[in-house]
């Protein structure tokens, strides 16, 4: 089972693939998209979640999506021609970090992808040369809410405190026009969520070879988030506006 189809499964009941319930997420999308006929970017769009519901909320809006999985690509697509929206979404098979388009877009989304690219600072220096003028990005990222433990710097990398993280995007050229700290609840809903669909779906198909592997991973993750990161580890979402255009 390899790592794409894992988190297909995982993600099963839990489609915006971080913790955020559909509240926070309709409130940024709210505070995001600029227009209704805005042309929207998610560089790492997975299934295209964010992408379907700003489609679904605006009539006028247009969207694409670059991701690497041709799986979640193919889910986005679907889900698009089941909500009506296919015709206002272009999808893009390719490594975000190298995605170039010949327009500007009104709002760039990265969200739980921010290790494509090395990082939150890269991620907005790399967002900064898609958006127009007057764009918004949104990003989401983990910062640490306690002091870590090495383990757990070495498994999500370098992040920095909450505090440290903003100041640094104010440095960067950014002002923050919204945002939204992920709460306990849609912290623990997620990785709850996230181990219990491959745990159900392992157990559910018991002769399928791919089974025991699936519950493994399952195991693997809900240990390392009990012991190793969730009472070190929050989760931000910004929506940002460039200081000076």
């Amino acid at each position: 089972m390899d790592r794409q189809q894992i988190s297909r499964i995982a993600h099963a009941d839990h489609p915006i693939a971080v913790p955020l319930d559909d509240d926070s997420v309709r409130r940024l999308l709210a505070r995001g998209v600029p227009r209704g006929d805005a042309r929207v970017l998610d560089l790492g769009c997975g299934g295209g979640e964010w992408l379907l519901r700003a489609l679904a909320q605006h009539p006028r809006l247009t969207a694409e999506g670059v991701d690497t999985s041709e799986t979640a690509l193919a889910h986005a697509e679907e889900e698009a021609a089941r909500l009506g929206v296919r015709d206002r979404l272009v999808l893009h098979r390719e490594d975000a970090t190298r995605f170039t388009a010949p327009h500007r877009f009104d709002l760039v989304l990265c969200v739980g992808s921010t290790h494509a690219f090395g990082g939150l600072p890269a991620t907005l220096a790399a967002a900064r040369e898609h958006l127009a003028p007057g764009g918004r990005v949104l990003v989401g990222d983990g910062y640490w809410e306690s002091e870590p433990s090495a383990e757990a710097v070495e498994m999500l990398g370098d992040l920095t405190d909450l505090p440290t993280t903003l100041d640094r995007v104010v440095a960067d050229g950014w002002t923050p026009v919204g945002g939204h700290v992920s709460t306990r609840g849609e912290l623990d809903d997620y990785e709850w969520s996230w181990t219990g669909s491959l745990a159900s779906w392992a157990l559910d198909h018991p002769t399928d070879p791919d089974s025991a592997q699936a519950l493994e991973a399952a195991t693997t993750h809900r240990e390392q988030w009990l012991r190793v990161y969730r009472d070190s580890m929050g989760f931000l979402c910004l929506v940002l506006r460039p200081t000076s255009d």
